[in-house]
């Protein structure tokens, strides 16, 4: 590898030095007189043991060599070389193998997801664009998330397996060296399990003990049963959990719980004083706000800090379930972009395929380096449809989720530069993202909201200055209904009982 030449002009030159620890260049000098040199490798580079380097050096006249007594040099010079990213690796299945379970004459949105990774060091070669499947004639088709999914339903009858191989591609267009198998099973429609059951349980609080289920009964499909493990977990479809906790006002609970003061409330009831909040959709309850994907609200100037320092929290609950022709569109549910100008999203929590995604991006002035930008969490419960709790810690660089009191980790981090600073005002927004300058059809469109979200929102709070801890968050979950077995005789004999309450869901099982 070798890279440009450089110029040192007066006098003869004899010699560079490199200041740095194990640098894997050197530098050669070319003309002495002109003082012509280049700079190039001693062994190869590798973009994955090491994506950057910066170093010193100097050059050095013919005194009498850099070890002699009369030699002079130069002024020091910061390098600072970048590696390009060769796409040598192929994508690589996570597993051997995938197999999974369907009950004949359904259609399935997604039966299972396969995944791959790749281990070049650039995001071009890096990330996984797409997924195919190379088993022709198969009543199955895959997405670019690697969700498969049935076109027909399937008949236990006609074929009781199917064996599909699946590859992937990264965004180099390579696919993958080693195909995976993937197993699906068809199962008939009569399946051993319980039955005459609700899901859902409609209760009153203070109403006293209710039956939890009058009429179950097992399905075994004349199939013999030596044992029975049953495990009910009860979750209310409403937020605050529906439990003891929803007797307490947001202020109040925090208070309770020895949460850190400064809390900034961004979705308020509607009022002369925060009326940001009055065009939105309101569900039965004055907490609840119901985005549909047509509204937006624009935060007033001075409410929310212009520049978050490099520790805030962020909390809110929130219930979103898929869009159906959505999967490619980001749902902004906050936003911090230009107002005028330009369209630069400074910071922004938004949900993008059924994933949660924090970005943040830093201004030039506060540091010049290549540093972590977006955060992203993989979770079923995104888009379950159901209410959960989320509690996002910033303690930059390091970015935690807490959801229902549990903690996450995020499973992909994105770096990028900072962005240049400049004059422009900034608009912070909930439920879309404030577009201050955009180009569509060579045309200048006017500033407008875009990426709306489609769900449900409540408590949306930002903490500047200060994040929360899990002792904390854990508190505001806390429930302390139970579930109670009025007569333990009345089970029968090898019957045995456990209960369990956590600060989300009260578990219940019995072991037969």
């Amino acid at each position: 590898m070798t890279f440009s030449n450089f110029h040192l002009l007066k006098s003869e030159i004899c010699a560079f030095k490199i200041h740095g620890q194990e640098m894997p260049f050197e530098a050669v000098v070319l003309n002495k007189t002109s003082g012509e040199g280049r700079l190039r490798a001693k062994s190869p580079i590798d973009c994955e043991l090491q994506k950057e380097y910066t170093f010193i050096i100097q050059a050095y006249d013919c005194g009498a060599g850099p070890s002699g007594t009369n030699w002079k040099k130069s002024h020091k010079a910061v390098v600072h070389i970048q590696v390009k990213d060769v796409n040598e690796f192929t994508p690589t299945f996570k597993e051997t193998s995938y197999k999974a379970t369907v009950t004949e004459g359904k259609i399935y949105d997604s039966i299972l997801q396969v995944e791959a990774i790749d281990e070049d060091c650039s995001p071009q070669y890096s990330q996984i664009c797409n997924y195919e499947i190379v088993t022709a004639d198969v009543p199955f088709a895959i997405d670019r998330n690697g969700n498969i999914r049935n076109t027909e339903k399937l008949n236990y009858d006609k074929q009781h397996e199917y064996e599909i191989m699946v590859t992937a591609f990264d965004c180099g267009q390579k696919h993958a060296t080693e195909d995976v198998l993937v197993r699906v099973d068809v199962k008939p429609v009569c399946k051993p399990g319980w039955q005459d059951w609700n899901k859902r349980i409609e209760y009153k609080p203070g109403s006293g003990s209710i039956p939890l289920f009058p009429s179950i009964h097992l399905e075994t499909c004349d199939g013999p049963v030596s044992s029975i493990q049953t495990t009910i977990e009860l979750q209310t479809n409403y937020i605050g959990k529906g439990c003891d906790r929803e007797t307490y006002s947001e202020k109040s609970l925090q208070k309770l719980c020895g949460a850190s003061s400064g809390a900034i409330d961004l979705l308020p009831t509607p009022s002369a004083a925060t009326n940001w909040t009055a065009g939105l959709l309101i569900d039965n309850n004055d907490m609840i706000f119901k985005f549909d994907g047509k509204q937006g609200a624009k935060i007033p100037d001075g409410i929310v800090p212009k520049n978050l320092t490099d520790q805030f929290t962020i909390t809110m609950w929130m219930k979103h379930g898929p869009s159906p022709g959505l999967r490619a569109e980001k749902e902004t549910i906050l936003c911090n972009s230009d107002k005028t100008e330009m369209n630069r999203h400074h910071y922004a929590l938004y949900v993008h395929n059924c994933r949660l995604v924090f970005l943040l991006r830093k201004d030039f002035d506060q540091a010049d380096t290549f540093r972590p930008a977006e955060f992203h969490w993989k979770l079923d419960q995104i888009c379950d449809k159901e209410w959960h709790y989320y509690v996002i810690n910033v303690e930059f660089p390091v970015v935690t989720l807490y959801m229902d009191g549990t903690t996450y980790e995020p499973y992909l981090v994105t770096n990028d530069w900072p962005i240049h600073p400049s004059h422009i005002a900034m608009q912070l927004t909930v439920g879309a993202c404030w577009q201050g300058n955009t180009i569509k059809g060579g045309e200048v469109a006017k500033p407008r909201f875009a990426q709306y979200f489609h769900g449900s929102l409540a408590s949306l709070t930002i903490r500047p200055g200060k994040i929360e801890s899990q002792k904390v968050i854990s508190c505001l979950q806390a429930c302390k209904e139970g579930l109670d077995i009025n007569s333990l005789e009345s089970l029968g004999q090898g019957i045995k009982v456990r209960d369990e309450l956590t600060s989300s869901l009260i578990k219940f099982r019995i072991d037969l």
